[in-house]
């Protein structure tokens, strides 16, 4: 059948896409900017991309022509910055679906949201009520999932979860703590996603889905600790004010403001299903909550992390034209260029060596220094270093790298590409690429820093003594050579 995937490079749609593939469906993805879409290699040649901003004005008709879609999946979150806006995109979003959805003549619409029975509810799950009952007047045969917390490698809430637990033995947290939860595995979700395309008994209807434990929050934090081997205390703070909560969150974990806010106001309501229908009309083995936690970490352990949160840009970036961006600039920039000359036999493992860099690997030099960065870009709002990476072993275009993001990761030709997403008065690049002729191999290493008004011109003379020793001695250790081997191009303002 013909099945349409909105939101096609999100977390759920990351993985249900080669599920419908293999299952031998022609999937169109719909996402907002093709350039920053990267199915693994063996998917793109079978699947149709197209480019649609369902926030946007642009003409449904002209993107849409001459397509018949059977089932149309709803996967679009705006999980923006502008939380007091939120419904508001949710709600412009869903509208713009149903458009889609009728000009295609689709027979099914289908929409993964979170669970809404209870009266006072957070304004994230607010908006995914609003899209529900969009999609319940559409006139189009509706399919809607609604579950609490999803587990799976990469997940948000997986990742705030496992950050609490693992790098805070001492949790201090708000009476929150104590909401009931009804987690579900990743591969459970999937599996009522799929099972109910063009299946008439789930027509029209809304399921609740959760799996076999139900829990607080803390019971969570507790059996994650213990399926991990830590030892974690809880303690209970009676009064903490939401933003307070969300604060917290944000600057304990990986997760950017925006999300620790959604997150914590959600976590005022108790998520549990009310029925149990659908596991009657698609049957299958749900694994609890420690199961799901095991399965998760196998994957991260084994880098077979299919897809995270993180790959969603942040804000700042999606408004960001990355064409532009992969073609560093060069007039009105300061430039840090460091060059090396390697041994021709060791081209591929010195490849390897920067493809590895950042994340539990650390950045080769000076690992206390770029943690202290992170820590200082998260104080001020920033994405700070606690992302890691989607491997430890694989880049692609698109991935998030501690406080950076890929934009070209080519192994073939040696080269490697990174733009900031800290805190900045200006934009910043780091670039790592090998140049060989016939007789020589050689690691240039650019950092490119274009500022933003006279803050940025005196950030970057502030950076210049760290930016010496740092980056002088990251590229040795890439390369394998000692510090006397390094050469400096120029590091200064650049006009060339």
């Amino acid at each position: 059948m013909n099945v349409l995937l909105s939101g096609a490079n999100g977390y759920i749609g990351m993985r249900l896409l080669p599920v419908l593939v293999e299952a031998g469906h022609t999937v169109i993805c719909v996402v907002r900017d093709k350039k920053r879409f990267n199915p693994v290699a063996g998917l793109r040649n079978k699947i149709v991309i197209l480019e649609f901003d369902f926030l946007s004005s642009q003409s449904v008709e002209n993107v849409f022509h001459n397509i018949k879609c059977d089932v149309a999946f709803f996967l679009i979150h705006s999980l923006r910055d502008e939380h007091s806006l939120l419904e508001e995109y949710e709600r412009k979003s869903a509208v713009k679906f149903v458009e889609v959805a009728r000009n295609t003549r689709t027979n099914q619409i289908i929409f993964l949201g979170g669970i809404t029975n209870q009266s006072d509810l957070s304004r994230h799950l607010k908006a995914r009520k609003a899209v529900r009952e969009i999609l319940q007047l559409s006139g189009v045969n509706y399919t809607i999932f609604e579950a609490a917390i999803i587990v799976g490698s990469g997940s948000a809430s997986f990742e705030i979860i496992r950050d609490l637990v693992e790098k805070i033995p001492l949790l201090l947290v708000p009476k929150w703590i104590n909401s009931k939860c009804q987690p579900i595995a990743i591969r459970n979700v999937i599996n009522y996603l799929v099972g109910s395309m063009l299946n008439e008994r789930t027509y029209n209807q809304t399921f609740e889905i959760g799996g076999p434990d139900v829990m607080t929050y803390k019971q969570m934090l507790k059996v994650f600790a213990l399926t991990r081997g830590i030892k974690s205390r809880i303690f209970l703070l009676p009064l903490v004010a939401s933003r307070l909560s969300a604060l917290w969150v944000y600057l304990l974990t990986s997760v950017n403001y925006s999300i620790a806010r959604h997150f914590t106001q959600s976590m005022k309501n108790d998520v549990v299903c009310n029925e149990n229908k659908i596991r009657e009309i698609i049957p299958q083995q749900l694994l609890s909550y420690r199961e799901a936690i095991d399965l998760a970490i196998s994957a991260i352990e084994q880098n077979m992390v299919v897809s995270s949160w993180r790959e969603a840009a942040t804000a700042s970036f999606s408004t960001l034209d990355i064409n532009e961006y992969i073609n560093v600039p060069s007039y009105g920039c300061f430039f840090d260029r460091k060059w090396i000359e390697i041994e021709k036999g060791k081209v591929s493992e010195v490849t390897h060596r920067f493809f590895e860099i950042g994340g539990t690997h650390g950045w080769y030099y000076a690992d206390a220094l770029w943690r202290l960065r992170g820590l200082i870009d998260k104080i001020f709002g920033g994405v700070g270093m606690k992302r890691g990476r989607r491997s430890d072993v694989d880049l692609k275009a698109g991935d998030v790298l501690d406080f950076w993001r890929v934009l070209l990761a080519d192994r073939r030709n040696h080269r490697l590409l990174l733009f900031a997403e800290m805190k900045l008065p200006g934009h910043a690049w780091l670039e790592f690429e090998i140049i060989e002729n016939d007789n020589r191999a050689i690691l240039k290493q650019t950092a490119t820093f274009r500022p933003i008004g006279l803050w940025g011109r005196i950030y970057w003379y502030a950076m210049l003594p760290f930016h010496f020793f740092i980056f002088r001695n990251m590229i040795r250790l890439i390369a394998g050579k000692n510090t006397n081997s390094v050469h400096g191009g120029k590091v200064g303002m650049g006009n060339d």
